[in-house]
């Protein structure tokens, strides 16, 4: 199994609620997504990031089909449009 995970941080914190949405509305239209978990965080400080993605995955290949997948392609897009930053980590487990 192939885990995804990316923590992002948004100009204004409102928008993660909207990006929650986005993200969730992946499941079901994009393939190869085995699971998927959003979650926004509660603490506020200034170390954290805003919202976190944990994406799973059954190989690198679907991983890779993804990355290239249209629907999560638009998703990438809007978040780069109002200038969300992003850290990501893959792993296998």
């Amino acid at each position: 199994m192939i885990k995804h995970i990316v923590f992002m941080k948004f100009p204004e914190f409102s928008l993660a609620q909207r990006a929650k949405e986005k993200l969730l509305s992946m499941q079901g239209k994009v393939k190869p997504l085995k699971n998927i978990e959003v979650g926004i965080d509660f603490s506020r400080s200034p170390r954290s990031y805003d919202l976190a993605l944990i994406t799973e995955f059954e190989s690198k290949e679907d991983l890779e089909q993804y990355r290239v997948d249209p629907y999560h392609q638009e998703i990438v897009q809007w978040l780069k449009s109002v200038g969300a930053q992003t850290k990501v980590v893959d792993y296998e487990c």
